[in-house]
């Protein structure tokens, strides 16, 4: 009986591991089918390369700018930049959620603030941002934060409102303090929440630093993007988009890889 339960559960478990790996070979198809699409008509002169560009010119201009060291260096000052505003963002953000849980007063008296202040188009606010900060790196790190900040207090401290409340109360009931309640029940039940919310703080940091870069930076993948636009080479502006989604698509696989682990603890 053991090894007929044994074979049926090996059985359940190739059958998850085929639907994953078709997923992955269906995913690469589609992008291998659109590349080679593109490519196709753009040899063929069904579309205009000076508008679009083709994925043959990108690879070459990408093998330009990376035999130059151009590349790396503005690739690395728009990673940086962005660690940095999305680390500030989701820590300060965090903390101040753990703020508001602790004093429920104070929670009731920001909540408006935190509102309006979620309402704002900060990419329209980022101009006065940076004059009030400075023009350069801190200018831009700041718009990074700026926009996942309000995001990460609002979701994280909802996340903490939600825990159950039985569990919070029979710790209660014997004795714990506060700070034992916050760090046994709510920041481990939270967990799905704060990952989800890093998560969208990828994307927002991403936002800040680009536009950030558009106004006043002099290096990063937001100045390719404004520089290739201004001198109507396309070809560059697609590529820095293309290496955009790369680095932001590999940033999200690392946050889903500690989400497994950290699921795999509690579970």
């Amino acid at each position: 009986m053991y090894n007929k339960n044994s074979k049926e559960h090996e059985k359940y478990l190739k059958k998850i591991k085929k639907r994953k790996r078709d997923i992955i070979i269906t995913q690469i198809l589609i992008l291998v089918i659109w590349l080679l699409q593109w490519e196709i008509t753009a040899r063929l002169g069904w579309i205009d390369t000076f508008l679009t560009s083709s994925p043959s010119q990108i690879w070459k201009l990408f093998i330009d700018y990376a035999k130059g060291g151009h590349l790396f260096y503005h690739v690395g000052i728009s990673v940086l930049e962005t660690i940095v505003g999305f680390l500030i963002g989701t820590i300060l953000g965090v903390l101040i959620a753990i703020l508001l849980w602790w004093s429920d007063f104070l929670a009731k008296v920001l909540d408006p603030y935190l509102v309006v202040l979620n309402s704002l188009p900060k990419t329209a606010l980022a101009p006065i941002i940076i004059i009030w900060v400075g023009a350069g790196y801190s200018g831009i790190i700041v718009t990074a934060i700026t926009l996942s900040i309000v995001v990460t207090i609002m979701n994280v401290y909802s996340g903490f409102k939600n825990v159950d409340k039985d569990k919070i109360k029979l710790l209660e009931t014997f004795g714990a303090t506060k700070f034992q309640v916050l760090k046994k029940v709510v920041l481990p039940s939270s967990i799905p929440t704060i990952i989800s919310t890093i998560k969208v703080n990828i994307g927002l940091s991403w936002v800040g630093v680009i536009v950030g870069e558009f106004l006043v930076s002099k290096a990063g993948i937001g100045y390719l993007i404004v520089y290739g636009g201004q001198v109507f080479k396309l070809d560059l502006v697609m590529m820095s988009v293309f290496i955009l989604a790369i680095i932001s698509a590999i940033m999200y696989q690392l946050i889903a890889f500690i989400e497994r682990k950290l699921t795999k603890w509690q579970q």
